[in-house]
């Protein structure tokens, strides 16, 4: 009896193992009485205390971006219309436009109709694009330059919204536009950066016209599949005229890597 037990205890215990490597979910971690374990708490205190840090904080181009890929990529920091954190928090509508300095800097150092427009945004996590994007950006400069497309000059904006991709589109005439843009934190994690993208954005688009992928971080999707699934979205963008809900992910057997310039 007391080998079934210990071989019962023992297959529970590699079960749950195996389902907490799979998701950052806090599963069945005990307690002590009606509350969570001492541990746990902590643990939820730190978790939510990463997650105000990382919609609170301010971007800065060389702490969090570093001062090497800020060179290398000629990166500038650009506002939208929201003046400060507290300001872009409580009026959305404010991080969907430029400011007129912003406008004019764009306008200035941001060649028109590239085939495919980078912009970064610190959105609700300065602390998922300080982490995934140093390496993200590279993966999909280097697959744009494969294809031959005409890669715009990348920019970061400060207090950004996703709506902001219609005025990207009105100002300098991308084919595609990606925001690649830090998420909402939750408890499991603060380092998620989504990826959203648009064929030729224009005032008055919305979101049922952009497609997204996200997730992008060590536990969700890996920047080199994240990477290869944003240009194989902006080739299918390219090929279809379109973007949004009439255009899936998923390639049919009649879209071949050949038809959409692999």
């Amino acid at each position: 009896m007391r080998n079934k037990d210990h071989l019962s205890e023992a297959n529970a215990s590699d079960f749950l193992s195996r389902i907490r490597a799979r998701t950052p979910a806090r599963v069945l971690t005990g307690r002590a009485g009606a509350g969570y374990r001492t541990v746990m708490q902590l643990d939820l205190r730190l978790a939510h205390a990463a997650a105000r840090d990382a919609v609170r904080g301010e971007l800065d181009l060389e702490r969090d971006l570093g001062t090497e890929l800020v060179r290398a990529w000629k990166l500038f920091a650009v506002k939208t219309q929201a003046r400060s954190k507290d300001e872009y928090l409580l009026r959305p509508d404010l991080g969907r436009r430029f400011s007129e300095d912003a406008e004019r800097t764009i306008q200035a150092r941001c060649p028109r109709e590239a085939d495919f427009q980078v912009v970064i945004g610190d959105g609700l996590s300065v602390t998922a694009v300080a982490t995934q994007v140093p390496r993200l950006l590279p993966l999909i400069a280097q697959r744009v330059e494969h294809r031959g497309w005409k890669l715009g000059q990348p920019f970061v904006v400060r207090h950004c919204r996703v709506g902001l991709m219609n005025h990207v589109g009105d100002l300098l005439s991308p084919r595609v536009v990606v925001l690649l843009i830090g998420e909402r934190p939750g408890l499991a994690t603060a380092e998620s950066l989504s990826a959203y993208m648009a064929f030729q954005p224009r005032n008055g688009h919305h979101d049922a016209q952009r497609n997204l992928i996200s997730n992008i971080h060590a536990r969700g999707v890996p920047p080199d599949a994240a990477a290869e699934r944003v240009i194989n979205l902006a080739a299918l963008m390219k090929l279809r005229q379109t973007s949004g809900v009439g255009l899936k992910e998923e390639l049919s057997g009649l879209e071949s890597r050949e038809e959409l310039g692999c």
